[in-house]
C-alpha cells in the first residue's frame, strides 16, 4: 500500500512549474533565467548516455533516473536527490518516463566557495564527519530541501526579483545541503585541510591545462600530497586515475569544440594535446562508440531536428 510523503505537495507544485516551463520545448536540458539553474524533460526511457556531471544537485520531481559512475550505481527519483561535489564523467540513464508522464527535474550547480563560507560562518565547521567513497551520493529529498527549490523556480514568473532574491534562496539551499545526510561529502571537498579539497584543486589544474602532459609527481606536489597516495585518493573520489580523467576531459572538450566551434577532428585533437589525429580518433571512438566525424554529424542532425 502506498503512503503519502510529507513532501508530496512540494513535488506536485514543482512538477507543475517544470512541466509548464518545458511543455512546448520537447525533450532536453534547458537553461533558465535564474543563474546556475536548469530544467530537464524526458518523454521516454533512455539507455545510458555519457556525460560530464558538474558539482551540482539534481532533483527529480517526476519519473526516475540512474547514474553509473565507475563501478557504482546511483538511483534517484522524487524521494532522493543526486549530489556531486566534483566534476565527474558518468553515464546517465532515464528509467521512468513517457509522453503523458515525462521525467521532469532540475539541476542547480553548486558554488563550493559559498559552501566553504557557510561552513566557516557556522558551527558546522567544527563538526567534521568522515566520508568514504567517491564524491557523488544520494540524499533524502526532504521538505527542507524541496521548499527553497520551489521558491526559487517560482521566480521564473517574477523576473525582476531574480537578481535580488535568487542569490538568497540559493544560499539557503547550500546551507540546507550542509545540514543534509550528504553533508560529509560536501565537507570532504570544501574543507581546505581535506584530501578531497586537494583532489578538487588537482582537477582544476587538469581542466585548465588539458594540452599539457600530466606528470603525477609534479601534480601531487602541487596539491601537497605524496606521490603514492595522490592517485589512490584521486581514484577513490572520481573512479578514475588522473591519466584516465585527463583523457576523458580531453576527449569531452574536443567533442565540445568540434560541435560548437566547427573545428575539424585533427584541429580539435591538437587543441587538447593529442599529437596524432589517428590516435585521437581511436580513443574517441572507444569512448563515444563512433568516430569523431560521425558523432558530430549525428549530434548536429539531432539538434536541427529538435529545432523544427
Amino acid at each position: 500500500m502506498l503512503t503519502l510523503h510529507t513532501n508530496e505537495p512540494l513535488i506536485n507544485a514543482l512538477s507543475h512549474y517544470i512541466d509548464k516551463a518545458t511543455d512546448t520545448l520537447g525533450e532536453g536540458d534547458f537553461e533558465t533565467s535564474i543563474p546556475n539553474l536548469s530544467l530537464f524533460r524526458r518523454e521516454r526511457p533512455a539507455a545510458p548516455k555519457t556525460c560530464v556531471i558538474e558539482p551540482s544537485i539534481v532533483v527529480v520531481v517526476q519519473g526516475a533516473k540512474e547514474l553509473w559512475l565507475g563501478g557504482e550505481w546511483f538511483s534517484y527519483d522524487t524521494t532522493r536527490f543526486l549530489i556531486t561535489s566534483l566534476e565527474l564523467p558518468a553515464d546517465s540513464e532515464v528509467i521512468h518516463a513517457s509522453k503523458s508522464i515525462p521525467c521532469l527535474g532540475m539541476v542547480l550547480k553548486l558554488n563550493l566557495e559559498m559552501m566553504t563560507e557557510l561552513m566557516m560562518q557556522s558551527e558546522l565547521a567544527h563538526h567534521h564527519s568522515k566520508s568514504s567513497g567517491m564524491s557523488a551520493g544520494i540524499g533524502s529529498a526532504t521538505p527542507s530541501i524541496l521548499d527553497p527549490f520551489l521558491r526559487l523556480i517560482q521566480l521564473i514568473d517574477e523576473p525582476r526579483a531574480i537578481p535580488i532574491i535568487a542569490p538568497l534562496i540559493q544560499r539557503e539551499i547550500h546551507y540546507r545541503l550542509l545540514l543534509s545526510d550528504q553533508s560529509a561529502k560536501l565537507h570532504q571537498i570544501t574543507s581546505v585541510d581535506s584530501k578531497g579539497y586537494r583532489i578538487s584543486q588537482a582537477i582544476e589544474w587538469i581542466k585548465s591545462n588539458l594540452s599539457t602532459p600530466l606528470r603525477i609527481e609534479a601534480l601531487a606536489s602541487r596539491v601537497q600530497m605524496s606521490t603514492p597516495s595522490f592517485p589512490q585518493h584521486f581514484r577513490q573520489l572520481t573512479a578514475l586515475s588522473p591519466l584516465q580523467y585527463q583523457k576523458w576531459m580531453r576527449l569531452s572538450e574536443a567533442k565540445r569544440i568540434m560541435l560548437n566551434d566547427h573545428l575539424s577532428a585533427s584541429s580539435a585533437a591538437f587543441r587538447v594535446g593529442y599529437e596524432s589525429p589517428s590516435q585521437f580518433s581511436r580513443k574517441y571512438s572507444r569512448l563515444f562508440g563512433t568516430s569523431p566525424k560521425k558523432d558530430i554529424l549525428l549530434l548536429r542532425g539531432s539538434a536541427n531536428q529538435a529545432e523544427r
